[in-house]
């Protein structure tokens, strides 16, 4: 219970630390395992429509996660109803399978690049959907349990 209250602590010291963070939120997976009809979705208001900002994606994995990449769909819905799909892949390990990202024992949490430099168009409330997009080599069908992941989230950041 210590160690639990100290853990906290220091997270949200060091979230209030970064005077660029604009909005943070991470989602759970069921049982640390990412259905492909799972779609992780964020709302958010947009943070201002003048100053540039870099949307960046978290995602925890351990060491259940089968593959050296990630590949997934991302859908942005603005407040006037436009959407703009993108698909994107992350590379999530090295060739030799050690993993990416941050983190002590078999939690690694990756912070992925998702907008660079994204000036908000419209004021008011935008809704990010995500979902993973996994197949094995040579199969039409969707990887539809994806182990290991363990948490979504999306952030947002002031560009300096």
């Amino acid at each position: 219970m210590r160690n639990l209250l100290l853990g906290l602590f220091c997270t949200m010291v060091f979230i209030s630390c970064n005077d660029k963070l604009v909005y943070t939120q991470s989602k759970p997976t069921t049982d640390a395992s990412w259905d492909q009809d799972e779609l992780m979705t964020f709302t958010f208001m947009a943070p201002d429509t003048i100053q540039a900002h870099n949307l960046y994606f978290n995602i925890r994995n351990d060491d259940r996660f089968p593959y050296s990449n990630l590949f997934v769909i991302a859908a942005l819905n603005t407040p006037r109803g436009e959407t703009s799909v993108d698909t994107l892949e992350y590379e999530m390990a090295r060739p030799d399978g050690t993993w990416l990202g941050k983190g002590q024992g078999s939690i690694k949490e990756n912070k992925l690049w998702f907008k660079e430099a994204m000036v908000f168009p419209n004021t008011g409330e935008y809704t990010l959907t995500l979902q993973h997009a996994m197949r094995k080599n040579g199969e039409v069908e969707g990887v539809v349990e994806l182990p290991g992941i363990t948490d979504v989230g999306l952030e947002i950041e002031k560009q300096e």
